[in-house]
Formats: C-alpha cells, sequence, structure tokens
C-alpha cells in the first residue's frame, strides 16, 4: 500500500511547497515524510536545483555472480514494460549507473540529457532526490514524482526505486530503478520495482551452492608446492601474513560460521594474493557437531593460519569463547605447527559426513581459523530479520493518535515480512474512545483492519462484526490473556467451528498456520489481532509466537494511547459543541451563514455568535482563545457568555470589548491562582475577538476589535475590502483602549468574519492567505452559504491545525415604509399629539390590535422624558418582526422600574408599560439615551 500525503500529480502544489522549501518556510503538511528528509540531506548538502555537477566514471560493472542472478529478472521485466515507455536502470551500491534498459526513443534522449545514463552518478548527495540516491539514502523502496526530484532537471520523470540485497549478510550489492515521464507515471512502479529486486534476492540465494562448487575446486586447485612443508617459516616463498590481513581472514571466517548456505569464500588480500575459506562440519571426541572454518592463501604466502587459534561460536550465547573441553582440538602449538589435511572430494557441509577435528588436521597446506556449533547462521539470519521487523514496526506504528490508522499500520508492518494475513479486530467502545470492558466469547468485535497479500482470503474483512464462539483461538486467547499457536488450522476444530462453509473455503484458498494474540495495554484487553500464514511453507513456531507477542503489546500501547485521546477529543468536542450557539436567533438585519471546524490536533476556543438587540440591530461576534482542549473550550464558554450579558445592557462595541478585557484579566489573574494551588491546568493564554453592530435602518455598522483578524466587506457589485480597523491588543492584558470604525453598507453587502485559522498556518502566512480569500471573495451575488463552502474550500487545510470559525452575513435594510419617526418639543401637551399620531400609524400599518397598549407606553414614555430629561426628544416606531417603541432625549440618566405603593399618586406608569411589552431597556448615545419597548405582532 502507497500512501502519499498529497496527490501524485498535484503538481501546482509541489513546485509551491519546494519553493517554500528553498525559501525556509516549513511544508511538513504538504509533501511525504520520506521526500521531505531527502530535501532536508539534499540542502545540508548544498546542493543547488538549478545547478548540479554530475560526475562521470567509465567502465562500471557489478560482480559477476550478481549479474547471473538479475539478467533473467530484468529480461522478463523489460519484456512486460516494452509497451510502456519506461526505463529500467541498475545501479550500483554507490548509485552509479551500470546498465539501462527500455524505454522508447524519446525518454532515452530525455534520461541522456539530465546525465541519468550508463557511467553517471545518480546517488542523492550528487543529483539530489531521485529513485536510485534516495531508495539507498532510506536503505528501502522509493517512489519519487515530479517536483518531488529536488533538482529542476528531474521535474519532467516518475522514478520508483529499491536496493537489492545479498540475501545472507543483508549488504546492499546494488539498485534497481523504473523511470518514465511524469505524465505516464504511476504508483504501481513501486510494487513492480520492488517485486523484481526481490526475485534477485532468490536468484542470488539459489546461486549459493553453485559458487561454493566452483570456490571448493580453488580450494582443490591451491595446493602445497613441491617440495615445500607448508609452513612459512620454513618455506621462505613470501612473507608472513600482517595482523591486518589476520583481522580480514578471521572476520570473513566468522561471516561464513554464521551462513548456513554458505560452504566456500575468497578474500583478496594485498600483494596478490588470494585467501580461499573452507566451512565444514566436525565432531569432537565425544561425538558434538560442530563447524570447522579453513584456510588456504595463494600467491605470495601459500599456507597462513592464525597462531593456531581455535575459537567456538556459541550459538546460545552469541558470543566468541574459547574451545570447550569436549571438543578435543590438539594444542596450540601442534595446531600452529601441522598442516590441515582436506579430503580429496569434500563435499558441501549440508551433505558431507561429519569428521573428527583430527581427521583436517592434516599436512596439506591448510590452517583452522574458527571452530563453532551448527545452526548459528540461521538462528543469525533469523534474529537479524526479527530485529529489523521489530524495529520498523516501532517507527511505522503509532504515527498518528488515529485508532483505526494505528491498527492498519500494524498490518501494513507485518504483513506479507511476517505473515501473509493479519487481521485487527476491536469492540467498538475503543473506536469511541471509551473503556472496552471484559472481552471474551461472543463478544461482538469489529473487522477495524486487514493486511493481505491477495483479496482471496474468504476472511472477515473491514467493517464486518465478528463474535467469536469459545472454541475458536481468538475467543481463547481474550479469556486467558495469553497467545494462541495454531500451527495447522487443517487439524483445529475450534476454528472452524465460527463458521464451517466459509473457513474451509480459507483451508481451501491454502491458510495453514495461525498465530491471533491479544491487545492488552495498562492492564485492559482492547481487541485481538490474528497472523496467517499461506503463501509462506514453513508453519508458524514458538519463536514466531514471541515475535508476535512483542509485536502486538508495541501496537496495544499505540491503540490504547489513540483510544485516550479520542476519548479526551471527544469530551472536549462535546463541551465545545455544547458551548456553541444552536440554531440561528430570530432576526431581521442579516441572513447568516456559519462554519465552525475543530482542528484534527484538538477541539480549540474559537466561537461565533449573532445576537439580536433593540432597535432592530443586530451584534456579529467572532473570538478565538489560544490553546486547545478542555481548558480553551471552557475559557471559550465563559467569554462567550459575557458577551451575551454585555450585550444585554446595549453597551457600545468599544465598552462592550473593554468590560470583556477586564474580565479576561480577572480570570486570567484567578487562574494563575489556581495553578499556583495546584487546582488548574493552566491560565488564559491569549484570546481575540472582533465585535460589529449593524443597524438596518441607518445601514451603517459599528466594528471593533482586539487583536483579532481583519473582517471583510464585499460589496453587491463583489468588490472585496478589508476593513482598516484598529487592532487593539488581545484580550486579557488591560489598560489599553479600543477604538471604532463606522461604516455604511449597501444593502445586500457582505461582511465576513473568521477566525486566524482559516488564513495563517505553518505552512502559509498571513498575507497570502489574505490575498487568497480576498480573491475568493470576489463574486457578486453570492449568497452567504455559497460564499462559506467557497471560501472553505480553497482555503481550508487538508489537516487544520487550528481551529476555524468563519461567519458571513449579508445585511437587509428596514426601508421608510417600516419606519416612522417624530420630533417632539419639550411641552406636556405634546403627549396627546404623540399618542395621536401613534394611532394614525398603527392604523396604516394594520396593527390596530396594538394601538391601546402602545399609546399608553408612547404616553409614558414621552411623559417621562418630557419631566426628567432636557434637550429635544424624539419618538420612532419600528415594524420589524415585533412592533418598537423607541423615545429618546438628551439625558444620560434612565428610569428605575419600581412599585408604587397603594397610597402613591404616581410611579406606574413605567411598570404598566413593562407589563404590557415584551421586552423593555435602555441604551445609551453620545448624545443622550434611548428608552424602547417591543411587542410582538398580532
Amino acid at each position: 500500500m502507497i500512501s502519499l500525503s498529497v496527490p501524485w500529480d498535484d503538481i501546482g502544489g509541489l513546485v509551491d511547497a519546494h519553493e517554500r522549501f528553498l525559501a525556509g518556510a516549513r511544508v511538513e503538511a504538504d509533501v511525504r515524510g520520506p521526500v521531505l528528509d531527502s530535501w532536508k540531506r539534499c540542502r545540508f548538502a548544498g546542493l543547488e536545483p538549478d545547478r548540479l555537477l554530475v560526475r562521470y566514471a567509465p567502465g562500471l560493472s557489478l560482480d559477476e555472480r550478481f549479474l547471473q542472478a538479475a539478467e533473467p529478472v530484468l529480461r522478463t521485466l523489460t519484456a512486460s514494460l516494452a509497451e510502456v515507455g519506461m526505463a529500467i536502470a541498475l545501479c550500483d551500491a554507490r548509485g552509479r549507473m551500470v546498465r539501462r534498459f527500455g524505454g522508447d526513443r524519446r525518454l532515452r534522449d530525455r534520461l541522456d540529457a539530465v546525465s541519468f545514463a550508463p557511467g553517471f552518478d545518480a546517488s542523492e548527495g550528487v543529483v539530489g532526490t531521485n529513485g536510485v540516491g534516495t531508495a539507498l539514502a532510506e536503505r528501502g523502496p522509493v517512489f519519487v514524482v515530479g517536483r518531488e526530484h529536488f533538482a529542476d532537471c528531474l521535474q519532467p520523470f516518475a522514478c520508483a526505486g529499491a536496493p537489492v540485497r545479498d540475501p545472507l549478510s543483508g549488504r546492499i550489492e546494488a539498485v534497481l530503478d523504473l523511470t518514465c515521464l511524469r505524465d505516464d507515471g504511476d504508483p504501481t512502479m513501486l510494487r513492480l520495482v520492488r517485486e523484481a529486486a526481490r526475485d534477485i534476492e532468490a536468484r542470488l540465494l539459489e546461486q549459493a551452492t553453485r559458487r561454493e562448487r566452483a570456490l571448493l575446486a580453488a580450494y582443490r586447485r591451491a595446493g602445497p608446492e613441491p617440495g615445500g612443508t607448508g609452513r612459512p617459516d620454513e618455506r621462505g616463498d613470501g612473507e608472513a601474513l600482517g595482523r591486518i590481513d589476520l583481522a580480514v581472514l578471521r572476520e570473513r571466517a566468522e561471516e561464513l560460521l554464521a551462513s548456513p548456505r554458505r560452504t566456500l569464500d575468497e578474500v583478496a588480500l594485498p600483494g596478490g594474493r588470494v585467501a580461499t575459506l573452507l566451512r565444514r562440519l566436525i565432531r569432537g571426541a565425544d561425538g558434538e557437531l560442530g563447524v570447522a572454518v579453513e584456510a588456504r592463501v595463494s600467491g605470495g604466502t601459500r599456507v597462513t593460519g592464525l597462531n593456531g587459534t581455535a575459537v567456538v561460536t556459541n550459538a546460545a550465547a552469541g558470543a566468541d569463547v574459547g574451545v570447550p573441553d569436549r571438543v578435543r582440538v590438539p594444542k596450540p602449538p601442534a595446531v600452529s605447527a601441522r598442516r590441515v589435511t582436506t579430503p580429496a572430494a569434500p563435499a558441501p557441509a549440508t551433505t558431507a559426513p561429519p569428521e573428527t577435528v583430527g581427521d583436517i588436521l592434516g599436512g596439506d597446506g591448510s590452517r583452522l581459523l574458527l571452530v563453532g556449533e551448527p545452526g548459528v547462521g540461521r538462528l543469525a539470519v533469523l534474529a537479524r530479520r526479527r530485529l529489523e521487523l521489530l524495529h520498523e514496526a516501532a517507527v511505522r506504528i503509532g504515527t498518528t493518535l488515529d485508532v483505526a490508522r494505528t491498527a492498519e499500520e500494524l498490518t501494513e508492518v507485518t504483513a506479507p515480512e511476517f505473515a501473509d494475513f493479519v487481521a485487527v479486530d476491536l469492540p467498538d467502545a475503543v473506536l469511541r474512545g471509551e473503556e472496552p470492558g471484559p472481552l471474551g466469547a461472543r463478544t461482538t468485535l469489529r473487522r477495524v483492519a486487514l493486511g493481505a497479500i491477495h483479496e482471496e482470503s474468504h476472511l472477515w474483512s473491514v467493517g464486518d462484526p465478528v463474535a467469536y464462539v469459545a472454541s475458536t483461538p481468538q475467543a481463547r486467547c481474550l479469556e486467558s490473556g495469553r497467545a494462541v499457536l495454531e500451527p495447522v488450522l487443517s487439524d483445529s476444530g475450534g476454528w472452524k467451528a465460527q463458521d464451517p462453509p466459509r473457513l474451509e473455503r480459507t483451508l481451501a484458498a491454502g491458510i495453514h498456520s495461525l498465530i491471533t494474540v491479544p491487545l492488552m495495554a495498562r492492564g485492559a484487553t482492547l481487541g485481538v489481532v490474528s497472523f496467517y500464514r499461506s503463501e509462506k511453507p514453513a508453519p508458524f513456531e514458538d519463536d514466531d509466537l514471541s515475535l508476535a507477542q512483542e509485536l502486538a503489546s508495541r501496537a496495544a500501547i499505540c491503540i490504547d494511547n489513540a483510544r485516550r485521546y479520542t476519548r479526551e477529543h471527544h469530551t472536549a468536542l462535546t463541551l465545545q459543541r455544547s458551548l456553541l450557539p444552536r440554531g440561528r436567533p430570530e432576526q431581521s438585519a442579516v441572513e447568516v451563514a456559519h462554519r465552525y471546524l475543530p482542528a484534527q490536533a484538538g477541539v480549540g476556543g474559537d466561537w461565533f455568535d449573532v445576537i439580536p438587540l433593540s432597535g432592530a440591530r443586530v451584534a456579529l461576534v467572532v473570538g478565538d482563545v489560544v490553546g486547545h482542549g478542555l481548558h480553551a473550550a471552557a475559557t471559550m464558554g465563559r467569554l462567550r457568555t459575557a458577551v451575551h450579558n454585555f450585550c444585554a445592557l446595549d453597551l457600545p462595541p468599544d465598552e462592550l470589548l473593554t468590560h470583556l478585557d477586564d474580565l479576561a484579566g480577572r480570570l486570567d489573574r484567578g487562574e494563575g491562582w489556581a495553578v499556583e494551588s495546584g487546582l488548574a491546568d493552566s491560565g488564559i493564554v491569549g484570546a481575540t475577538c472582533l465585535y460589529a453592530v449593524y443597524d438596518p435602518v441607518s445601514r451603517r455598522c459599528t466594528l471593533t476589535r482586539a487583536g483579532h483578524p481583519l473582517p471583510a466587506v464585499v460589496r453587491p457589485d463583489g468588490t472585496v475590502e478589508f476593513v482598516d480597523l484598529p487592532a487593539g491588543a488581545p484580550l486579557g492584558l488591560g489598560g489599553m483602549p479600543f477604538e471604532t470604525v463606522e461604516l455604511e453598507l449597501a444593502e445586500g453587502s457582505q461582511l465576513v468574519l473568521y477566525t486566524d485559522g482559516l488564513i495563517e498556518d505553518r505552512l502559509r502566512d498571513i498575507d497570502a492567505g489574505l490575498d487568497r480569500l480576498r480573491t475568493v471573495l470576489a463574486v457578486a451575488e453570492r449568497a452567504p452559504e455559497e460564499t462559506c463552502e467557497a471560501v472553505l474550500d480553497a482555503l481550508l487545510p487538508t489537516r487544520p491545525t487550528d481551529d476555524v470559525a468563519l461567519l458571513v452575513a449579508r445585511t437587509h435594510v428596514l426601508g421608510p415604509d417600516r419606519v416612522a419617526r417624530w420630533d417632539l418639543p419639550s411641552d406636556p401637551a405634546v403627549v396627546s399629539v404623540a399618542r395621536a399620531v401613534v394611532t394614525e400609524q398603527l392604523s396604516a400599518w394594520g396593527l390596530d390590535d396594538l394601538a391601546f397598549t402602545t399609546e399608553l407606553v408612547v404616553s409614558e414614555l414621552v411623559t417621562n422624558a418630557i419631566r426628567h430629561a432636557h434637550g429635544p426628544v424624539q419618538l420612532r416606531l419600528l415594524r420589524d418582526r415585533a412592533l418598537i417603541c423607541e423615545v429618546s432625549d438628551g439625558s444620560g440618566t434612565s428610569p428605575r422600574l419600581r412599585r408604587a405603593r397603594n397610597e402613591d399618586e404616581g410611579g406606574r406608569g413605567l411598570f404598566l408599560a413593562a407589563r404590557l411589552t415584551e421586552r423593555w431597556g435602555t441604551r445609551y448615545t453620545p448624545e443622550g439615551k434611548v428608552i424602547w419597548t417591543e411587542q410582538p405582532l398580532p
């Protein structure tokens, strides 16, 4: 499976990411991990994308043994790709191209033009990110396409490379690469090159025995010279070997001892000398089986040894120790003085009969180098592969905090390296982040992940519910908490009892062996993982059982971490959603659309509000609390509640933010005290807010902000303007005044408020985000809902790291036919005139049913204004969703509602007005105040 964080053919996005990377910006979310790591290595090496110096070395070649193994595979691969215009490159272990096959004329010419040809160096440190050099650097298969190449000249290509290893030593012998034009590329190339590399490795293993026979013939030909005794100090026909030569021979002899399928080896020494090593089975005096490695040197010094030293490799301890007494090797002086006898035609180690140590210590010029136990090589190879698998599991499992993805990573790591099919079953409670509870027989699990080498397994698919019966290995391991090994599934009746028809088809498909392991972490059982083998002929063994348990244990910890994170995330998200607005309030001033998207990293403190105010006005609020988690969500709830309370007082925008700033500071200081007392997690580390009030009668909009991003205004003709609004300090700092800006908006204008998560992230600065937002908003006559969708589609990152709140409000106007206004002199006689004009206006609006109540309200409010205030008096009626009556004067004092006593002659008017209307209140203006009431329409 190939996972790409961006579409592989998204050349525009990669160009942008590449340019930002070269400029020093962070591009982690836009570039795949291996490619980004390669870019960093290229930059560290000082490479320049537009200028490369490619080295050339003539006469490059590979080992003949390797070529014999590779050529049949390459012929087959070349034939299969003949119709798709793809070139095959074979490079040495240093990344230098040795051969190139296939490809049409156009592709070959373009590859020659960029020096991607035999003899040229394709290593990462020379030409940057590419299929050859990056596969060597990553020591594994890679897929590189288009702008993922670091060098500009390689952008037109797509390539997939894979290293080819010696199957016994694990060393990289060569690199295989598939290259084509970018438009012809496909991620399937990675699978093709990986399979070809594995086929070559398999042929290398098959050729080992043929090579051993050839080396054995060389060993026989390297006999003692006539008349020579074989002792260096007696012949005088060459220099004795030095300590470095002896160390080289000893190292190669140890490798030969640890290799179960190799019998002979050659070692080139200085001075034109060649040492031939032979690995043979031996038997001690008491019948113990062992392995001996002998050496013969030809050219220069004919016969040598290691000063009579013999070493035993202990398979159980994995270390070199002295020869045990039970292997009766002659004393060191005798060994150094005698020549080792070699049979006339020794057979390979796997079939030769055991010989005693005394049999091989003859006198034909050989020396005993090492003595060890048989089977060390197989154990060493298996141990190395298991260590590599555990290392890969530690790196690749748990890269996210998603339960299902973590289960998928377990299957990707273990299939097909360890098993052919890997299934992970978890209860739904774990997927929701809850505690799983006790698991056992008949507990309903869900198939969360399935890794398979092909689709014909007949196992349950991802998403299927599974309830294992008590006799199955899965149910037994869940109840006992221990792993269960079934080396022969056809003999396991309990396994087939789960679903006999299905599992009979599974056996017919070739599955023959099973290990099932409970996923346990921190004392809880989270589910079960099942490993199946079919293509691998060898059934699972006890050693495989311990490896499966280790893999499952590591995966279980990661799954539990993801489960706990899911629980906390859901808790915080539930709290936040309960604190955010539900539905849309009744108001006619604006048509509203809004969006809220939590960050994937955790719930944050963004919020928005639409709050109806007196006089048919509306308040639009967007805020952002810095940070994520429960504390940020709770802080957001406090601030949002405070804004609602301050709005009820009808405070001007700058005064409202001043009060909110003071409240945030007091909350922060209180939280700081709680932190010192160990009663809280953290204080308010910062909050921003934008507050706007729109009046549909005057079409005036008053805005103020506290450290928040600039609002945007979209005119009816599609022109976009970011309001030049003073920034103000974030909430909680205190002491800084807030400034307001007043705009006159044409009917149908859109006011766009948002939080910084929409326009700014780690990969994009705020100026670029504002430019992109301006471009998206520049559309005339678009509905607010359509505006929200367009903005999110264009600006929302694939994996947002911060919350995003977006509020779009399209303005309406309360026309003159729905507004009546009268200026009244400060004369008590005008009260009757006010009642008369109000009655006439209500009759014109068809609201005669409200005439009596409205006359009483107007009479009381106008009388109070004339009696207790000063300056001109204005009466205004608004027919909106309710009938609004407003009386304004020049006084800054507000009437107080009180209950009159029985003997009082006055004081009942305002009380009656409050009881006869639905709402009433006072709001202050720069010229005085306004007393208002609202009555529901019939």
